[in-house]
């Protein structure tokens, strides 16, 4: 077996002697590249970024940020990763080093005071600037990207949505990535796009009876997580690597599984969309470009987009939490979980995957291979997300909607609710208080009654039980109101 390494910055190192739970993160600054910071060691704050080359959506490789303090360094094996101190172009002994156009930016336009977050939102900038389908608009007021949170030059701000300033102020970090040009032809990242990214490796590292395993296809995982029930299994590792960090979790063996082929398909059938439950959410957002109207909701109030980079409907699922944010959306979508062992595949309705807090009918050494969206899709949805923050935030509570209104007459309701039980649930009576009713005014304020009473929401430190139940029906009422104009029309 080859000794699992990693490139950073174009130079090939040796994970050993990295514990098989080390962090990016930890690997990076132990070897003196100090300028990956720990701000949050949760993925929300975002000093930890670094880039990652991973398979391209329009190109070969994309360069991808994601959170060094969540990913485990062995998950990288095989892989190439650049840091802040890898953007900048070294000469000859004695000369300065040249700055990235990102940093060059970031520098002239104010964008750093002291400098803790800057090195992560410089690598969360350099992703933006490589991501290869972005283009300048010559006038953005008549651009499709016309807002406050789009520059010119084609940068969408949400990509730094993940990343937190305490002192510098936001408005010279947006001048500064609404400044970047485009690509020079001779970038040597700009190039190393057009080739494919590092082959997945298969992984055998172990340290102090511990150790962290990859296998190159489905069926030998399978087999793997048979002879070993008690593996953790760990994809973007966006949750689990809060619990290593925060809670000090240790694994006897964790079972990386992002990178296998079988569980990265997206296809488009005629009666379902299939989504592979290793794809991450932007990877998913970017491949369906909107055809999920619902998912497109999702997309923007799932955490930030470091965390969409890394985390998979897979892993949202398979954590069986009742805030995570897909959950609602997917009931509303009328989803199944395609499951897989050893001995085959069997599917099952999400709304009968749930059995209770944190529990699912998945049964030891299962993988939830892929996600089934059945079509056609219902016209009328809403996802309204309801939390302190707008980016980066759990849910208080999470509705979803998916209605078909034909005529004036709602045909078909379904509703998901996150944050307000002991798992996902659907709004079954509050369905049945619509369907085959007019949508109006009158049957929305009764319906909105009844999904106020829907779950057992219970108080806690995000909002009381009586606010998630008002919120329930006012989602509804909010509906009603955004879409009757469309609807009438």
């Amino acid at each position: 077996m080859v000794a699992a390494r990693i490139t950073v910055n174009g130079k090939e190192a040796p994970i050993s002697p990295a514990a098989p739970h080390a962090t990016v993160l930890d690997f990076l600054r132990e070897r003196g590249l100090t300028g990956t910071k720990e701000g949050c060691a949760e993925g929300e704050c975002g000093a930890c970024s670094v880039l990652v080359a991973r398979p391209g959506v329009n190109k070969p490789t994309d360069w991808v940020a994601v959170n060094a303090c969540l990913v485990p360094v062995a998950g990288l094996d095989g892989q190439e990763i650049i840091t802040s101190e890898g953007l900048a172009t070294v000469g000859a002994p004695g000369t300065p080093a040249t700055l990235h156009p990102v940093q060059e930016e970031m520098a002239v336009r104010g964008g750093s005071q002291c400098g803790y977050c800057t090195p992560g939102f410089i690598c969360s900038m350099a992703s933006e600037y490589y991501r290869s389908d972005r283009c300048a608009h010559e006038d953005q007021a008549g651009s499709a990207d016309a807002d406050a949170e789009h520059g010119p030059n084609g940068f969408d701000l949400h990509a730094l949505s993940g990343n937190l300033c305490r002192c510098t102020g936001y408005r010279p970090i947006r001048d500064a990535a609404f400044a970047v040009g485009t690509p020079a032809e001779d970038d040597p990242l700009a190039q190393r796009r057009e080739q494919s990214p590092p082959a997945p490796a298969v992984t055998e590292y172990a340290q102090d009876d511990r150790a962290f395993l990859r296998r190159s296809t489905l069926a030998e995982t399978l087999q793997l997580l048979r002879e070993r029930p008690d593996a953790v299994v760990v994809a973007g590792s966006t949750d689990w690597g809060v619990e290593v960090n925060i809670r000090s979790r240790r694994a006897d063996c964790v079972v990386g599984i992002d990178r296998l082929p079988e569980l990265r398909e997206l296809r488009v059938e005629s009666d379902y969309i299939e989504i592979g439950a290793a794809l991450t959410l932007t990877e998913i957002e970017r491949r369906l470009d909107g055809d999920v109207p619902l998912l497109a909701e999702l997309f923007p109030q799932f955490a930030s987009r470091l965390i969409r980079n890394g985390a998979t409907f897979g892993g949202n699922l398979g954590t069986g939490s009742p805030i995570g944010d897909s959950p609602p959306v997917l009931l509303a979508l009328e989803a199944s979980v395609v499951l897989a062992d050893a001995d085959g595949e069997r599917v099952v309705p999400l709304a009968d995957y749930f059995t209770g807090y944190r529990q699912s009918v998945r049964r030891p050494g299962e993988l939830i291979r892929s996600v089934r969206v059945p079509l056609p899709l219902s016209p009328v949805v809403a996802f309204h997300k309801i939390a302190k923050r707008r980016f980066d935030d759990i849910s208080s509570v999470a509705v979803a909607f998916a209605l078909d209104i034909e005529d004036g007459v709602v045909r078909k309701a379904r509703i998901g609710l996150g944050g307000v039980a002991a798992t996902p649930i659907r709004s079954l009576a509050t369905e049945a208080a619509l369907e085959g009713r007019p949508w109006s005014a009158q049957t929305v304020e009764a319906a909105a009654r009844e999904l106020r009473s829907e779950g057992t929401p219970m108080s806690d430190h995000r909002a009381s039980a009586l606010y998630r139940s008002a919120m329930l029906g006012q989602s509804l009422l909010k509906l009603y109101a955004q879409t009757t104009e469309a609807v009438s029309s």
